[in-house]
């Protein structure tokens, strides 16, 4: 069992149980709303994102606050990142952003390379639609801090992304640039 910010999920058999937990601060109906809410649209997303193009999980089952997922069997991508890797996994980021979906979690703990070698993308829990450059932005943003916070070939893994990105979405200039931009305010807020 795996606590997470906004669930619990559970590994049994060959199935994901992923289960949207109260939260006891809110009031008990709008906790409720909220989690039907998040986990009805994280499995549209999901599903979303599979037609697309996307590897996901395969999703069997929903309910109030649980999905039921199929488990994929592989290496987090921080385990097993390398640069033909991080170029897919840009390529199939450039898919979501063409679409709209903003994943909203986008790390290297979120993506599955599968013993088929298919990328997998997981845990669409904060994911929303979206075609703004800002939330783009934002998201390849995440993915650049997850390659620097836990890989030493950072800039490598950086281009490769850069290069798929580009090859699947015609407007990852603008995202790009609006990336550089988010990076100099965070140095701004370092400086102050």
């Amino acid at each position: 069992m795996i606590q997470c910010a906004e669930a619990i999920v559970e590994i049994k058999d060959n199935f994901v149980y992923k289960r949207r937990v109260e939260k006891r601060y809110r009031v008990k109906e709008i906790d409720e709303r909220i989690r039907r809410e998040r986990t009805k649209s994280e499995a549209k997303i999901i599903s979303e994102a599979r037609r697309k193009g996307v590897p996901t999980p395969i999703i069997f089952d929903i309910d109030d606050y649980e999905l039921v997922m199929e488990r994929i069997d592989g290496d987090l991508a921080k385990e097993v990142i390398n640069e033909a890797i991080s170029e897919r996994i840009g390529e199939l980021v450039g898919i979501l952003h063409k679409n709209g979906i903003i994943h909203g979690d986008l790390t290297t703990s979120n993506v599955i390379v599968g013993r088929d070698n298919i990328i997998y993308f997981i845990d669409f829990g904060l994911a929303f639609i979206e075609s703004n450059t800002e939330a783009r932005g934002v998201d390849v943003h995440v993915f650049f801090q997850s390659l620097g916070g836990t890989h030493e070939s950072y800039e490598q893994l950086k281009e490769s992304f850069i290069k798929g990105y580009k090859k699947t979405f015609t407007n990852a200039p603008q995202v790009l640039k609006r990336v550089r931009e988010i990076e100099q305010r965070g140095r701004y807020v370092e400086r102050k």
